[in-house]
Parts: structure tokens; C-alpha cells; sequence
């Protein structure tokens, strides 16, 4: 009987048709892939709800526009804090809408029944199990009739380019929004794993900080966000902006001009910290897998992986060389298509169901 089943998904009959979506539902952003298609979705995991109603009605990059110039019966919230979801209703609520956005267009050839849907999703290295069930229990409640999680270092290694089932360790730095995952991967599994929850988000909170200190006006997260991408860089250039905010002294506007040096001064101490995350980690491995990371050096992931110099500042150092992987916003999800191509090693690579 079951050799009957499967000769008869060989003919793609609606009955027995699957529609891999992949989901790397990140801090700051949501990407969501689809297997032979590819990312079909990026945008910020961001939700507006209106506490009169309990009605979601802002979404995704709309969400964010309207971050801090919201009425008091609209909030703006991030249902995932530090890679796991911290409101489960406005995670929900956001992927349903990601979902419809993306994924139900595809579904127009089926009109009478519906391909069954399964999840391919990356979850934190120091997720707890109530954590991944969470993440299960949104995954099934949006539609998806069976989820695999990957632990997000075997994904990032992936997307990277690592053969990791092979038994040559590579250590990997991902710098995402909520998290910072260094991991060393080597022979299908994690070696040995360190998590700093002091990411791009805590970067923008120390920015407002010290600009509050240094300067006396009070800024916004957006305008911190947009002072460290376009000033923040390891190469010497001193570039300048103006920002406006609101003065200290008397509550007007005030304008002030920050210079790359003003950032990095006011980040130095939250990079360093990836440094000392390094360091741990290279003295709680074995000194063979130390060997080989000095020889192939280090790769370096995530959104902060884009901030010029960074590689070179970071191979200074630690006195390994760093190597920015192509395009390293998308190695997770890129990672998580590759496992949809290849049944057998995301069966051997999944988290076993709790």
C-alpha cells in the first residue's frame, strides 16, 4: 500500500501534493523561501495591534514605519525577542500575514483541495524545548500540517557553503538582530557553541545611550538604526550625519551632527564582547579543532556581517583570518532551501520531536 502512495505522488496529484516553505523568523527580520522558488519574503517581524479592539492591523515593514508615531491604542510589538518568540498571538497574527502574502498566491492551480503545507524553520542553538514547541505550536496553528526545526549554526554553515558532514571544523560568527551565535561546526553536529544576546537591536539601545549622554537629546530606535548603517565602519572613514531629537534642556528639537568615531566609540565595548565569545570558545575546544580553524579562518555571518571593514577588524584581533560569506543576511534561509533539496541529510539535521 504504501509503495502505491508513493508511486502516485511521482504524478504531483494534488491529493498527495507538499509545498516546503522554508522560515528563518529572525529578531529584526522574517524571510520565508519556497522550495524550486526561492525567498519570496523579507521584511521586518514587526506588528501593530489596536488594544481597543485586540485587532492586528499593521504588519511587517508598514509596522515598523510606524514605530513611535502611533496613537495610544495602537502598539507596535516584536513577537520574537533574541531569536524566540516572546508573544505567541502577535507571532501568529504576523506569520498568517507573511504566509497570505507569499505562499497562498501559489496555490491558485488548487482550487479544490489544497497541497498539504510543511515547515523547514531555523531555531536558536540555546532555545529551550517550551521554546521550540512554541515555534511548533505557531507553526501548526498558521496551517502547516508538519514542521522540521534546524538548529540555526547547522543552517548558517549551510548557507555558508560548509560541507559540514564532513570532519573539518569551521567556526562561524552570526551577528544577527537578537543574537550572537558563534559555533564551531564539524561532522554533521555542533562542536561546541557560545550565544551573546547583545546584538543589532542592543547596538541601537547603547547608541541611543550614549548619544543621550554625550549630546543631551533623546533619539528614536529608527534613527540609531539608521546611524549605525550608514555610519558605523572599521575602514577609517569618518563620515557625519545630523540627526534631530528631542533636547534634554527644554523638551524642542535639537539637532546634533554624530561622526563614525561617535559610533564607534559608543559600540566598541559591545563588539568587544564577541571577541571575549570567541576566545571562549577556541579554549573549550579541543586543540585539534583549534589547529584547523587557525588554518581555514573564520566565516562570518548576519546582518552586521555588511558593516565595511568589519572582517578585517575582527581578523586583527583575534589573529585569524575572517571571511564575510556571500550575501550573509540570507545564509540561514539559504541554508534551510538547500536542506528542502535533500530529504535524507534535513531528516538526519532536524531537532527529533520532543
Amino acid at each position: 500500500m504504501f509503495n502505491f502512495i508513493q508511486s502516485l505522488e511521482k504524478f504531483k496529484l494534488p491529493f498527495f501534493s507538499t509545498f516546503d516553505i522554508c522560515l528563518d523568523l529572525g529578531t529584526s527580520n522574517t524571510r520565508i523561501a519556497i522550495k524550486d522558488k526561492g525567498k519570496v519574503l523579507n521584511e521586518p517581524t514587526y506588528v501593530g495591534v489596536n488594544t481597543s479592539s485586540k485587532e492586528y492591523i499593521f504588519f511587517g515593514s508598514e509596522a515598523k514605519t510606524i514605530l513611535g508615531k502611533t496613537p495610544e491604542f495602537i502598539k507596535i510589538i516584536r513577537p520574537v525577542i533574541n531569536g524566540v518568540i516572546s508573544d505567541f498571538d502577535a507571532q501568529v497574527a504576523l506569520l498568517h500575514k507573511f504566509l497570505q502574502r507569499s505562499v497562498k498566491v501559489y496555490f491558485k492551480n488548487f482550487t479544490l483541495i489544497k497541497p498539504q503545507l510543511r515547515a523547514i524553520a531555523s531555531v536558536p542553538y540555546s532555545a529551550t524545548e517550551i521554546e521550540q514547541k512554541a515555534l511548533e505550536e505557531v507553526l501548526f496553528k498558521v496551517g502547516f500540517s508538519s514542521t522540521y526545526l534546524v538548529e540555526k549554526p547547522i543552517a548558517t554553515a549551510i548557507g555558508a557553503g560548509v560541507n559540514i558532514f564532513y570532519h573539518h571544523p569551521h567556526l562561524l560568527i552570526d551577528i544577527g538582530g537578537g543574537l550572537v551565535e558563534l559555533s564551531i561546526v564539524s561532522g554533521g553536529g555542533i562542536v561546541a557553541e557560545r550565544t551573546i544576546k547583545n546584538a543589532g537591536d542592543s547596538l541601537n539601545h547603547t547608541l541611543a545611550n550614549y548619544v543621550y549622554l554625550k549630546y543631551g537629546i533623546i533619539l528614536g530606535e529608527t534613527t540609531c538604526e539608521h546611524l549605525k548603517i550608514y555610519l558605523l565602519n572599521f575602514r577609517g572613514e569618518n563620515r557625519a550625519f545630523t540627526v534631530r531629537g528631542k533636547s534634554l534642556e527644554d523638551g524642542l528639537p535639537k539637532s546634533v551632527r554624530i561622526k563614525s568615531s561617535d559610533v564607534k566609540e559608543a559600540l566598541y565595548s559591545n563588539i568587544s564582547q564577541i571577541f571575549d565569545g570567541v576566545k571562549e570558545l577556541i579554549e573549550v575546544s579541543p586543540p585539534e579543532v583549534v589547529d584547523e580553524i587557525y588554518e581555514r579562518g573564520i566565516t562570518l555571518t548576519g546582518g552586521l556581517a555588511n558593516v565595511e571593514g568589519i572582517d578585517n577588524f575582527l581578523s586583527d584581533e583575534l589573529k585569524i583570518d575572517v571571511v564575510v560569506a556571500s550575501d550573509p543576511d540570507d545564509a540561514v534561509i539559504r541554508g534551510l532551501l538547500k536542506l528542502s533539496n535533500n530529504y535524507q541529510d534535513l531528516v538526519k539535521l532536524s531537532i527529533p520531536k520532543i
